[in-house]
């Protein structure tokens, strides 16, 4: 019994990658990583073979920059402890997370072109902006002995 329902998956070539037709339109996916600033990003068609490796550069540090963004998010201090304004507080941290998780999604979806150098600005970009902001490098013994919340959000998990 056939229940695929007409529909094949598309076959993968040598080199890792996967065709799908759009009209006329052959469309290349990785499923392997790779090297090179070939590569389509976030966007069809960005960064694109524009400006030579100048817009994959602009990518990479978009990507980066994304990253860094999401850390700082998820160890910043934000809204003012105490107070009788807790509605309002709920609502800001509720808009800091829905923030924080199309960022992450942002950056995951940039992982999945399956470009090398894309990959490690992501893994640059949460590294460091946990070293600034979420270890104890450049936190005071007293902060790091207090029992206080340390950021407005819970940690991300799965």
């Amino acid at each position: 019994m056939n229940h695929d329902h007409g529909m094949a998956a598309p076959p993968l070539s040598m080199n890792g990658t996967s065709g799908m037709h759009y009209g006329k339109k052959m469309m290349m996916m990785h499923m392997t990583f790779f090297w090179g600033k070939d590569a389509e990003i976030l966007f069809s068609g960005w960064p694109g073979r524009r400006l030579g490796g100048g817009m994959y550069a602009l990518a990479l540090t978009f990507i980066f920059f994304l990253a860094f963004l999401v850390e700082w998010i998820s160890h910043s201090r934000l809204i003012k402890p105490g107070g009788a304004h807790n509605v309002w507080a709920g609502v800001v941290q509720s808009l800091l997370h829905a923030v924080r998780v199309g960022l992450a999604y942002l950056v995951m979806l940039a992982v999945m072109s399956f470009n090398g150098g894309v990959f490690l600005m992501a893994i640059a970009g949460h590294m460091l902006g946990f070293l600034l902001f979420g270890s104890r490098v450049f936190k005071r013994n007293m902060d790091i002995l207090s029992s206080e919340k340390t950021s407005d959000l819970p940690p991300m998990s799965c």
